[in-house]
Formats: C-alpha cells, sequence, structure tokens
C-alpha cells in the first residue's frame, strides 16, 4: 500500500480521511442468467464526508450499492472507478482524484494490487539510433517506472493502431498497458502530441529492425517535433540524430561576397537554405513563385559552394531554350566560374574542356544521349532547372537524372505540381531518394488518401514530410516592391455563324466522345476527349483554325476582333503588350491582322532561330506588341518591358498561364501589370476557367499551384461539351 500526498493545504472545514484504491475480481450476472467474473477498480473511503462523495461522482464514478456487482467474501468497497472497466476512465479518475481529495483534506491510498500508475511528470526516454541503412533512424520510447526503464513504444503503437485515442469528451488522461507493470497513466494532452508523431511514423514508414519507428534521415523536423512532444522532462536524443542537426561539411562562403549582384534578403535566405541542405547531404526543390530570382539563387549557391572548397564542377541540365540564359547569367553574376555548355554536333569536342569547368551546361535531351559519359564523372551540385520537365518518374531524362553521381540535386521549378502528387515524388526521388518510398508506397500512403479520400492527415503528413526540402516564396509575400496586378476575364460574344460553326461541331464531337466512351471506357477516351474540345476551342479563337470544310465559309473572328481592338487601345495608352497562344497559328493568324494595320510587332515560337535577340529587340522598344506561342516563351524570359498580357487561348493550366503572367510581372517591374483572358462567353473556354477554379485545392494546400488538364470525371466531359451558353 502506498499513500499519494499533496503539498496543497487542506481547507478549513475540511474532514480528514484517505481513498483506498484496489483491483478485485468482482462477479456480475449476464443476460443468459448467468454470472461472469470481472477485474474492477474500486474505491473504499476511510472516513465519512459527503464532499468526498460528491467529488468521486463528479469524477464518474459509482456507488458499489448502485451496481450489480458482487464482490469477493472480506472485500469492502465504496465505490467502482468504471463499470465498463475502461482502463484510461479509470486512469482518469485515479489522476484527477488525487489533487481533488487533497482540496478536501483527504489523501489517496493505491493497494499494490492497484494496476494503474499515474505519472504526470515522469521523464519520457527518447533514444534515436542509427539503422545499418544510414538513410534511416529508428526511434525508441521508454519511461521510467519504479526506478526502471520500461518500453513504452509497443502501447503507443497499439493506440496508433487500434484507434484508443477515441475516449468520451472530458477524459483528460490516457493509460497505456505496460505488460506486468500494468498500466501507465499520463495526461492526455502530452501523449497526444506524441501520439501524432508516431502515428504518422509508424504508418508510413513502419518499424525498423530494432523494434523503433522508423524516421527519414536527414530529417531534422521529426527529431524537433519528438523532442516538443516529450517536453519538458525528457532525456535528449542519442548522438545518432546529431548528424541530422548540425552540418557536417564545411559552410560556404557568404552569398553576397561571391556573385555580383545585390541580393534581397528572401534571395540570401533561399541560398543558405540551398547551402544547409548541401551540409547535410540532401538535396531541394527551389519552388519560389516565377520572377523571384531561382536562377540568381542558384548561381550564387553554385559560386560559394565553389569558393568554399576545390571539387567536381557543377552540372546544369535545362530545357534548351534556356541554355543562353544560363551562360548569360552566370556570365554576369559570377564571371569568375568557367563554364562549358555541351550542346550542338560538335559538342563531343568540349567533353575534356569540361573536365576543367565549374560549371557544365546541357540540355535533357543530350543528357540523355550523352549519359555513357555522364555516369563516368562525378558533380558536385547537379541542377535541375524547369524540373517539371522531368515530372514522369518513368522517363528517359528522369532516369538518366538519378544514374549521375553527384553531391546534391537542386531542382528549380515554379510549378512543382501540375497534374497529381506523383509529380511531386518525381522531384524527390532525384532530390532525396527514397523519402517517399517507392511508386505503389507513395500512391498507398499518400496519393490515394489525399486525392481520393481527401485526407487531410494524410495531407499534413506530405507537407510535414517534405517541407524541410521545399522552399516556396510567393511575390505577394517577399517582393512587396512591385505594382499592382490586375487580372480581368473579358467575354467575347460570337456572331451568328461563328456561334453556329461551334454548335454544328459541338454536336459531331459530342456524338463521336460518347461512342469512343462505350468503345475504349474513360480512359481509353481521352485522346478523343482531347481532341473534341481542341477543336471547340479552335472555333473559339478563329474559324480558320478549324480543319473542317464549313469553317471556310465563316469569315468572322470574334475573338480576333476583340484583340485587335484592345491593341489599339493598349497603343493610344502608351502600353506594350504580350499576347499569349498555344496555338502557334493562330499567333500566325495575328500577326498578319496586325501587319494590315502597320502595328509594329515581334513573333517568338518554337521555330525561332534566336529567342534572346528577339527579346533584346523587345525590351530595346522595338515593336508594340510581342506574339508568343505559350510552350516555346512560358518561361525564361525577362520582358519587364511590357505592362500587358494578353492570354488569347486560356488552358487547363493556370500555373503555365502565371508562369507566361511572370515574364512582365517579375522583379524589375516598376508600372502596374493588367492581365487580361479573352474568353468566348457560354463556350468550352467558359467552363474551363471554371473548372480549374474548383481543382486546385490539392495543390494549393502544397504549394500554391495548379492542375494541369481537364477532371476527366464524365461529369466533367458533359458540362463542357454541353451547348453554347448552357450551364456556363
Amino acid at each position: 500500500m502506498h499513500t499519494v500526498s499533496t503539498a496543497s493545504a487542506p481547507r478549513p472545514h475540511a474532514s480528514y480521511g484517505s481513498v483506498e484504491l484496489r483491483t478485485v475480481r468482482a462477479t456480475r450476472p449476464c443476460d443468459d442468467g448467468g454470472f461472469v467474473e470481472t477485474d474492477v477498480a474500486v474505491a473504499c473511503l476511510h472516513g465519512d464526508d459527503e464532499a468526498v462523495r460528491l467529488c468521486l461522482e463528479r469524477l464518474g464514478a459509482v456507488e458499489i450499492a448502485w451496481t450489480d456487482l458482487a464482490l469477493p467474501p472480506g472485500v469492502a468497497a465504496d465505490y467502482v472507478l468504471d463499470l465498463d472497466g475502461d482502463p484510461h476512465a479509470v486512469g482518469d479518475v485515479a489522476a484527477r482524484l488525487g489533487p481533488a481529495l487533497a482540496e478536501l483534506g483527504w489523501t489517496v491510498e493505491r493497494a499494490d494490487s492497484f494496476a494503474f500508475r499515474v505519472v504526470d511528470d515522469a521523464a519520457l526516454h527518447t533514444t534515436i539510433t542509427a539503422c545499418d541503412d544510414a538513410d534511416w533512424f529508428e526511434l525508441h520510447l521508454g519511461i521510467e517506472v519504479d526506478g526502471r526503464i520500461v518500453d513504452l513504444l509497443p502501447a503507443v503503437v497499439d493506440l496508433v493502431t487500434h484507434g484508443h485515442l477515441r475516449l468520451p469528451r472530458g477524459r483528460r488522461h490516457v493509460s497505456l498497458p505496460l505488460g506486468a507493470d500494468g498500466y501507465v497513466t499520463l495526461p492526455r494532452e502530452r501523449i497526444e502530441r506524441l501520439i501524432d508523431v508516431v502515428r504518422e511514423l509508424y504508418e508510413i514508414d513502419g518499424i525498423g529492425p530494432s523494434g523503433g519507428v522508423r524516421i527519414p534521415g536527414f530529417h531534422p523536423a521529426y527529431v524537433e517535433a519528438v523532442r516538443d512532444a516529450v517536453a519538458p522532462s525528457c532525456a535528449r536524443p542519442a548522438g545518432a540524430v546529431e548528424r541530422v542537426r548540425r552540418p557536417s561539411r564545411p559552410t560556404p562562403a557568404q552569398a553576397s561576397d561571391v556573385v555580383q549582384a545585390t541580393l534581397r534578403p528572401y534571395q540570401r535566405e533561399g541560398v543558405a537554405w540551398l547551402a544547409d541542405l548541401h551540409a547535410r547531404g540532401a538535396g531541394g526543390v527551389l519552388a519560389d513563385d516565377m520572377g523571384l530570382g531561382k536562377t540568381l539563387q542558384t548561381i550564387a549557391h553554385l559560386s560559394a559552394t565553389h569558393r568554399a572548397r576545390v571539387g567536381p564542377p557543377a552540372l546544369v541540365v535545362a530545357p534548351t531554350s534556356l541554355l543562353g540564359n544560363w551562360r548569360r547569367e552566370i556570365a554576369r553574376f559570377a564571371p569568375h566560374l568557367r563554364v562549358t555548355v555541351l550542346h550542338g554536333r560538335d559538342r563531343h569536342r568540349r567533353f575534356e574542356e569540361a573536365r576543367f569547368a565549374d560549371v557544365v551546361i546541357t540540355t535533357y535531351a543530350l543528357l540523355v544521349r550523352d549519359l555513357s559519359i555522364h555516369v563516368e564523372r562525378p558533380y558536385g551540385i547537379v541542377v535541375v532547372d524547369e524540373a517539371q520537365t522531368v515530372k514522369n518518374a518513368r522517363s528517359q531524362a528522369h532516369a538518366a537524372l538519378r544514374a549521375l553521381s553527384c553531391e546534391q540535386v537542386v531542382c528549380l521549378s515554379g510549378t512543382p505540381i501540375e497534374n497529381d502528387l506523383e509529380e511531386l515524388r518525381a522531384l524527390f526521388e532525384l532530390t532525396v531518394p527514397g523519402l517517399l518510398g517507392s511508386r505503389l508506397e507513395f500512391r498507398a500512403k499518400f496519393a490515394d488518401p489525399i486525392e481520393r479520400g481527401k485526407d487531410t492527415r494524410r495531407l499534413e503528413a506530405l507537407r510535414r514530410r517534405v517541407g524541410p526540402f521545399v522552399l516556396r516564396r510567393l511575390k505577394r509575400d517577399v517582393a512587396t516592391e512591385l505594382p499592382p496586378k490586375t487580372e480581368i476575364v473579358r467575354p467575347v460574344t460570337l456572331g451568328a455563324a461563328q456561334r453556329d460553326l461551334y454548335e454544328s461541331i459541338r454536336i459531331a464531337a459530342h456524338g463521336h466522345v460518347r461512342k469512343a466512351i462505350r468503345k475504349k471506357g474513360l480512359s481509353g477516351a481521352r485522346l478523343d476527349i482531347l481532341s473534341a474540345l481542341t477543336k471547340l476551342r479552335q472555333v473559339c479563337c478563329d474559324p480558320r483554325l478549324v480543319p473542317v470544310g464549313a469553317a471556310g465559309a465563316v469569315t468572322e473572328s470574334a475573338k480576333l476582333e476583340a484583340l485587335l481592338a484592345m491593341v489599339e487601345e493598349l497603343r493610344a495608352s502608351g502600353r506594350r503588350a504580350l499576347v499569349f497562344s498555344q496555338f502557334t497559328s493562330m499567333l500566325a493568324l495575328v500577326s498578319q491582322a496586325l501587319g494590315a494595320r502597320g502595328v509594329p510587332h515581334l513573333c517568338l515560337t518554337g521555330a525561332s532561330r534566336d529567342r534572346q535577340r528577339l527579346v533584346d529587340r523587345f525590351e530595346g522598344g522595338e515593336g508594340d506588341v510581342f506574339l508568343i506561342s505559350l510552350k516555346a516563351g512560358g518561361a525564361g524570359l525577362n520582358l519587364t518591358s511590357a505592362d500587358t498580357v494578353i492570354h488569347y487561348d486560356p488552358w487547363w493550366n493556370p500555373a503555365a498561364q502565371r508562369q507566361a503572367t511572370d515574364r512582365v510581372y517579375r522583379i524589375g517591374q516598376t508600372r502596374p501589370v493588367h492581365v487580361y483572358e479573352l474568353i468566348v462567353a457560354g463556350s468550352v473556354e467558359a467552363r474551363m476557367v471554371a473548372l480549374k477554379q474548383r481543382k486546385q485545392a490539392l495543390a494549393d494546400a502544397l504549394f500554391g499551384e495548379g492542375g494541369d488538364g481537364p477532371a476527366l470525371s464524365p461529369e466533367a466531359i458533359e458540362h463542357l461539351l454541353s451547348p453554347l451558353g448552357e450551364g456556363a
């Protein structure tokens, strides 16, 4: 028998006594007329005070006299702590009883048979040890009971797997089974913080070979979460985890000392973040909003690392259209870095030169083609520019990047998610391999629960897991000096002839799509669906784009006329504009119309030979309008001399449109920017805008990005192909 005492002074009118707690074997009648034996926790009052009885009853105890329990011969008790024998309820009453009775001048005595130890201030002991696989650690959890450390992890995992934390309202304590040691009762809010961490690790990563829950390597967030959960009285994690917490390599030079540029505060933070990841041996995704200087921050990181030590060259892999931009930016901001560009038919002559370069630049296609050479060479930092290019983890370019030997992979993308969460995993397979598991594991543990089940807990778990390795800042948060941006949807109404053409094509396309779906299924008919939608979009843009005979008889183009009127208004106001379209044939028609009206303009498409010369001409003041294909010019251009962006034919992907807009709305812009979307009222375009606005919740929750591609549900398809003006 032991007594729980308290320092609280009794109230002046309190009587003195004690409540003895014990566990006894009682019997109770069954519905079939028989009896069943059960262990119950009971309280015996040594003394008499009505206030004590009221206290017990308020806490949930039930007077024995009002139950059908039969106690063993010679055993007397006044109350049963919980009729159902719920250990959480018993522990809760026992834990709250001591402080409550202390105010009445009473004490609590616990018999040896009473299996519940209330340890409000017991020391939780956490140990984090390294696994044989250096990329993983294990978390072990114990608690001190009677001078011994008892393993608490099995009980916590049991709570996680069986959901025993669904307690009635008002329960403040949780009782965890310790086998022969009975139960340990802890404050609920304290153990819940720990359970949140253990649940996430156990459900996603499982148990390691030493019996602890696995923790992904290089991940300080989980270590901090464990420490926060067991604070204040915890043994600090063991030394293996210090490799996670402290850099193991020399800290690179300050970014401001290694580039010829004045970095903004958020850019300095970005360079420091990249350096910290490099010191930990991890990669990352720099996902800053377009126009915030991801290239500059990366060059500063390359330069600082180069200055800090002698090592292998860095490798920059970029779309072909951005090779010149990388070469120019490095020459501008870090001219001391020796650069070799591996491009063109004579690039093999420069492979030997590349051995002695500080930075090697190549394209995705050439990396695949020259992979046998690259895999034989070590690299320091590999930069993957416009990383959404390798969002398919099964692509050749992705496989080539995985085959490289390097210290760190840095992915640059203003749109890290365009379609689904699989794209996020593809980037992490490059930057922090294994963090998100295999493709099947990731789908089972993250993608399906989040995308299909709308599981907010798994979404938060994914955010926490990838958070330390993704850095994303938005212009509205860090580039406060930017002028305002106004976004305007400008509806266009079709004339009678163009409207009739739209309806005739829609009816035929709708019938074709329904037939394709019946024959091939929804996923098999995807190309048929996209083909039908493309034809309707082409009618909206200009009948001349439509490859059907009936279109030749339609001479009107409502949207083109609207665009030409806008251009005249802009020129009269002294403004300059970029016009984006996915259809290069549409840009040709716009160019023809502008030329007929004497409007000076330039045009950039995938067929343009010298992108930078066109950009320089426009930035130098040549032309009032710059026509740009979305695919060729939606990234890698700085066109701040314009102050207006017109999206002639908006598409599903709002992220791609924002990228295009940010050719103008970026650091260096000093004038207010206006962004227009030309939409044919009541058409497939209007419905697409509504759909893309509704499907951004997932990506917004992670990075503030949107999706790419229609929501191919039967209902969405019927909606998109419904008659002009109906339900838009």
